[in-house]
């Protein structure tokens, strides 16, 4: 039987949302054994003199525990 757990993390790119995630993954990756998915739960981007200087994500990353 096996269990999994869902952790939320917030991830950014310079460039786009879709960056952001995968920056994400791949970070959380290098800790986390197991990932199975992830869905993006609000999108943000930071804005200065008018421009946007960084697209931001929040998401939960679902992962099987080990045993």
């Amino acid at each position: 039987m096996s269990v999994a757990k869902v952790m939320e993390i917030i991830a950014a790119s310079p460039n786009s949302f879709d960056e952001a995630v995968k920056n994400g993954i791949a970070r959380a990756s290098e800790t986390l054994q197991g990932i199975t998915g992830a869905w993006v739960s609000e999108q943000k981007v930071a804005v200065e003199n008018g421009r946007i200087t960084e697209y931001r994500v929040a998401m939960r990353v679902t992962f099987i525990l080990a045993d």
